[in-house]
């Protein structure tokens, strides 16, 4: 099984502030990386999850995340926003953006990411740890140390 991220998988300069176009432009990275088999299949059933309940919480962060057909493997993809998005938080736009793609017949591997992600980010030095990480491979070692323990 291949890593859940990688450095590929990590947009520190996230253009733009609609969440269709940034949502898009992190999925690109998980199908460039071969992890996402149709990128318009995959973005469909991201709006779906979307459209259920908004996946903005608390603390300027996004987290789309979505079943797939075409998925091959989970995996995270992560963006830093300066201009923010907006993912539907009561506070306002997300700055910190995870995508988790998961496969459709796949277990709970996503939801076991999803709330071990959410443990992480109620801490606001992790949150302030990604807000001010040099680059995608300093991003790569925070979110295996602080979430996947590794």
């Amino acid at each position: 099984m291949a890593e859940l991220i990688t450095a590929d998988l990590v947009d520190l300069d996230l253009g733009g502030t609609d969440r269709g176009v940034v949502t898009a432009s992190l999925a690109r990275r998980l199908a460039d990386a071969g992890r996402v088999t149709d990128l318009a299949g995959f973005l469909a059933d991201l709006r779906a999850r979307e459209e259920q309940m908004p996946t903005g919480i608390e603390g300027g962060i996004g987290i789309p995340h979505a079943r797939s057909a075409h998925v091959i493997e989970p995996t995270l993809g992560f963006g830093r926003s300066a201009a923010g998005v907006d993912f539907g938080a009561d506070d306002g736009p997300a700055q910190l953006i995870f995508l988790i793609a998961a496969p459709e017949g796949g277990g709970d591997e996503h939801m076991t990411i999803l709330a071990s992600l959410a443990r992480r980010l109620v801490h606001q030095s992790f949150r302030q740890s990604l807000l001010d990480a040099p680059d995608a491979d300093t991003v790569v070692d925070l979110i295996r140390a602080e979430v996947l323990g590794q």
